[in-house]
């Protein structure tokens, strides 16, 4: 048996086919670029269509060089929070909302939840404008919306007919009960929610098949079954081994973000949650607690683009100069705050330059500035468990920078800090999950200290 992933990011698009043992088939691997829409305003959208027409892409790659045979089982990693309008016939209203959009501001008439913890506790998540508690009146109040779905729904939608939404997308709207894993009544009326505009729930074990026309066109899939979505944070966790309280995740992609996966079976009281923290569901027995940072990769991608720096192993060399503790004092925030930050987009800045400061030196303190604070969050995160966790890195970013690697084992010395190279922990976690062997993903002896692992390639090459 065969696993189609797919992963659903926010700066591309890709579907890999693994084996059985979730071992990736050679050059089975079909990937487009996606164009992010950002804007000085706070906009992070995508193109709802264009997206689709780019997975579209994806899977006619792969059916015509033959990598579809024997799929059996469809899994798929999708990116949280983000939200779409569609009129009544199906059809979207505007751009597709990513996490990265802060523009949406709470509704002057209302004044939030009634007991702001309380509904932290429940829903693991606050009212801001990174979920749909803010975004829906938001978009309401511009486009005449008759429901509205997350990035994910649609796509999937469009290929396989309406589809519900995994309790896994459903925490990251910010409307789910954790607990209950039904909507959340405070949640809902903050969202102003209106019958018939949300999806229905995914149940536990959901499977989907594609609609006839695209079996048609893609004949190995026609009869694989399709599960339903997980989050892309908690999909990486499982990809990088991290599926208990003994070891957290760090990935570094485009974005940053630190996760713990705790079980936390439906209707079982969940651990208290710190206030500086998010909650969101992996599936129907797990959740996954954590923070998240609009800044990771695409730090590296302005630096690249905006301040000459050297390239590949000339880079490396320079880097390799800066102790992993160094560079220009920075506040990383280009993107402004995750949750539950209000920091606006453009709100990094960098502190102290002198003439004889270097591109390379700042390029330097923007990484340690993600360093100190996933630091500060990690300290957080471990109050939850009580005891010191080992840490995991991963992602395309840390992957490609040696240097990364080393700052990231500075700043959270003296846990042990390991890294998994593979580059589609998210899709690799997604098949886990699918398959139901959450538990057993990955043999730490796989797992290579930070400092003995050699750069995959010029650090340029940077993978979102």
């Amino acid at each position: 048996m065969n696993i189609l992933a797919l992963d659903l990011g926010t700066s591309s698009v890709r579907g890999l086919v693994l084996d059985e043992r979730t071992a990736p088939l050679p050059g089975a691997l079909a990937r487009r670029k996606m164009r992010l829409a950002v804007d000085d305003d706070g906009a992070g959208t995508l193109d709802g269509p264009g997206y689709l027409a780019c997975l579209v892409e994806c899977l006619d790659e792969l059916q015509a060089a033959g990598h579809l045979r024997d799929v059996s089982l469809v899994a798929v990693s999708a990116q949280w929070h983000s939200v779409l309008p569609l009129d009544a016939a199906g059809a979207p209203l505007g751009p597709v909302l990513t996490w990265l959009d802060t523009r949406p501001e709470p509704p002057a008439d209302r004044s939030g939840p009634a007991d702001a913890e309380a509904f932290h506790q429940r829903t693991g998540t606050w009212w801001h404008r990174c979920y749909w508690t803010v975004r829906l009146p938001w978009l309401r109040d511009r486009v005449p919306a008759v429901r509205f779905v997350g990035l994910a729904e649609y796509v999937l939608g469009a290929l396989l007919g309406e589809v519900p939404m995994s309790v896994s997308q459903a925490s990251g709207t910010g409307l789910l009960d954790l607990r209950t894993l039904d909507w959340d009544a405070e949640a809902c009326e903050l969202a102003g929610v209106r019958g018939g505009e949300l999806p229905a729930l995914a149940p536990a074990g959901w499977r989907g098949g594609l609609l006839p026309e695209f079996g048609r066109r893609w004949p190995g899939l026609a009869g694989a079954a399709w599960s339903a979505p997980i989050g892309d944070g908690a999909a990486s966790n499982v990809g990088s081994g991290c599926v208990d309280p003994r070891r957290a995740a760090v990935t570094v992609g485009t974005s940053a973000a630190v996760r713990l996966i705790q079980s936390a079976p439906a209707g079982v009281p969940l651990p208290p949650l710190p206030g500086g923290l998010w909650r969101y569901r992996v599936d129907h027995e797990h959740v996954v607690t954590g923070a998240a940072y609009s800044s990771g990769g695409n730090l590296f991608a302005w630096a690249n683009r905006e301040l000459r720096l050297p390239a590949g192993a000339e880079l490396d060399a320079a880097l390799d100069r800066v102790p992993p503790d160094g560079g220009v004092p920075a506040d990383p925030r280009f993107g402004g705050d995750r949750p539950p930050g209000l920091a606006p987009a453009a709100s990094g800045k960098l502190h102290g330059l002198a003439f004889s400061t270097t591109a390379v030196e700042i390029l330097a303190g923007l990484m340690v500035g993600v360093c100190s604070r996933v630091a500060d969050d990690l300290a957080a995160i471990e109050s939850t468990v009580d005891h010191p966790v080992e840490v995991v890195l991963g992602g395309g970013a840390v992957t490609a920078s040696p240097w990364w690697r080393r700052a990231f084992a500075s700043a959270l010395a003296p846990r042990t800090v390991r890294h998994e190279p593979n580059p589609e922990i998210g899709a690799t976690g997604a098949a886990l999950v699918a398959l139901g062997r959450l538990a057993d993903p990955a043999d730490p002896t796989g797992i290579g200290r930070t400092d003995d692992q050699p750069s995959p390639g010029p650090a340029g090459g940077l993978r979102p």
